[in-house]
């Protein structure tokens, strides 16, 4: 589907992206904290759930539309760079502001319950516009519409993010101490990790924005 370059570029990015301090992250450990090792299970796995209804629908609709137009997909891939740039420097901003654990465990500690976790975990996930948003301008960046079919190639693409971003919450579930106790007396890792991730989408934007990938787009029934 997708050549080894490519792979390699979409990979790290999606790493890097699924690595980074935020507030998904602050979210499972507060509900691990609060409610133990099975509710921050169930958080990360609603959470990944909604992510998943958020993959087929941009899916569906993204191969609908850049099937049709090979100009389409080529504005959809550099408003998404510009994008990415965006919440790249956003990200290194927030890298600096302080992060209050308790506020969050404030909000969450009356509601350790297993089911209720996850099904919050799922909504939440389903009715955050900024996760339509994030995977409609990070997966066209990595779409070739001449190798394959593009609901396929979006929606490969989409399941491997959401496994990337489950993989720190399940690591937090299951190691929330330790990662409490950095979280709260090293605000240096807080600041290196976000700050690096956040050069790392500015990065990949401008890469993506300048690379020949965008140019010259010919659609496989053009």
């Amino acid at each position: 589907m997708l050549d080894f370059h490519t792979w390699v570029v979409f990979l790290s990015a999606s790493l890097a992206l699924a690595f980074a301090p935020g507030p998904g992250m602050l979210y499972v450990l507060s509900r691990t904290i609060s409610g133990g090792r099975s509710v921050g299970v169930a958080s990360t796995l609603g959470a990944a759930s909604g992510g998943v209804v958020h993959v087929f629908a941009a899916a569906l609709g993204m191969s609908a539309i850049l099937a049709t137009s090979a100009v389409a997909f080529t504005v959809v891939k550099y408003l998404g760079a510009i994008f990415l740039v965006y919440l790249g420097v956003k990200m290194i901003l927030s890298a600096f502001k302080k992060v209050d654990l308790s506020t969050v465990k404030r909000e969450t500690e009356k509601k350790g319950e297993i089911k209720s976790a996850f099904y919050q975990g799922v909504i939440s996930e389903i009715l955050n516009p900024k996760t339509a948003i994030f995977f409609l301008a990070f997966i066209p960046q990595f779409i070739h519409p001449e190798k394959g079919d593009l609901f396929l190639q979006f929606f490969v693409l989409g399941m491997v993010v959401v496994l990337f971003n489950s993989l720190p919450d399940f690591l937090i579930s299951f190691f929330s101490k330790p990662v409490e106790h950095l979280w709260n007396t090293s605000a240096t890792f807080r600041k290196v990790q976000q700050a690096t991730s956040g050069l790392c989408l500015v990065g990949l934007g401008i890469y993506l924005a300048l690379s020949g990938s965008n140019k010259g787009i010919q659609l496989k029934n053009a």
